[in-house]
């Protein structure tokens, strides 16, 4: 069974069971999440529904891009439709009435980060990976992620949207993407008290003070040279600013789709005025959908996954070459019609 469901006293527990895949997410697991949500949200005998990843390496990388692919393609007809069921699944969890706790442990990304970063009570650890890589792969941060991202403190957020960088357990607290500081010592007596006494308080129990933030502590140079609102504008503050770190970070942006960076910035910008995060995932699905009949995805994640030359020939293959017109397609509305939550 790719999604472990069990009862264990006041607690439902879900564990993402594909540890080989590093828990990447199916059509199928995000059914059953759903599936098992709505039912324990209507039983009174849950109290608190747990969710976690098998094996030592993480909570969930995300969904299979490998599917994801084969399916663009093929015409984006079956991942339109994950991504439909997703997003609805992440908007559930942000609302849903009971304590859902998420142990993002290890690796947390992409999708992993939809299925825990908008619950209730977030836990990261010492372990702990947090990303949003899509740039990575011509693709823009979703799963209710560009909202995330477009509220973290100053400029943090569109730093690692457009780096695709990675944040520790203590970057993802001070990004606004994790609550509680669990060391990996504690999470076998956390997750067996859970079972026996109110989330809340088993959770503070059992937190302790992070590490500080590395990544918060760069905030002047980040804040400044992310200021601007062209990808442009912003890579040539990184070059100028003197700044080692700064200059690796243009480096990095530079190797991603011209026309991903350009989407992604826009959709950051556009999320800081939604009210709701039902809004923000009714824009990323009409941006991931427009993304499924684009050039740049197949091709990214072909270079990082399915030849794994890494040598993109991204097209157009510079962010001059980007028009609006061309970052306006992607916020047109999707073929099939909205979400309905925004």
């Amino acid at each position: 069974m790719d999604v472990l469901v069990e009862r264990d006293g006041l607690a439902g527990r879900i564990t993402l069971n594909r540890p080989k895949a590093l828990n990447s997410l199916t059509h199928a697991m995000i059914r059953t999440l759903r599936a098992t949500l709505d039912e324990w949200a209507a039983d009174p005998s849950v109290a608190t529904v747990v969710l976690a990843g098998a094996g030592e390496r993480g909570l969930c990388a995300g969904a299979d891009v490998r599917a994801m692919h084969d399916d663009a393609k093929a015409g984006g007809t079956g991942f339109r439709a994950l991504f439909r069921d997703e997003y609805l699944l992440n908007e559930l969890i942000s609302r849903y009435p009971k304590p859902y706790v998420a142990v993002m442990d290890g690796i947390t990304m992409g999708g992993g980060v939809g299925v825990s970063a908008h619950g209730g009570l977030r836990i990261v650890t010492e372990r702990s990976t947090v990303a949003m890589p899509e740039t990575r792969i011509g693709l823009v941060p979703d799963v209710g992620g560009s909202r995330l991202l477009a509220r973290a403190p100053g400029e943090l957020g569109t730093h690692i949207a457009l780096t695709a960088g990675a944040m520790t357990g203590a970057d993802a607290l001070a990004c606004g993407f994790a609550d509680h500081f669990v060391p990996v010592g504690q999470l076998p007596a956390l997750l067996a008290e859970l079972a026996e006494r109110p989330a809340t308080e088993v959770v503070a129990a059992r937190s302790a003070t992070a590490p500080d933030s590395e990544l918060a502590a760069q905030r002047a140079w980040i804040d400044h040279c992310y200021a601007p609102d062209t990808v442009e504008e912003i890579l040539d503050r990184l070059v100028d600013s003197g700044v080692p770190e700064a200059k690796e970070a243009a480096e990095q942006i530079h190797a991603k789709s011209p026309t991903a960076l350009k989407v992604t910035l826009a959709a950051l910008r556009r999320a800081r005025g939604h009210r709701t995060l039902g809004e923000t995932l009714e824009q990323e699905y009409r941006i991931s959908c427009a993304a499924l009949d684009s050039h740049d995805l197949v091709e990214g994640i072909r270079a990082q996954v399915v030849d794994k030359d890494r040598d993109p020939h991204w097209r157009p293959a510079a962010l001059a070459g980007v028009t609006a017109a061309d970052v306006a397609r992607y916020f047109a509305p999707a073929p099939d019609g909205p979400l309905g939550i925004g």
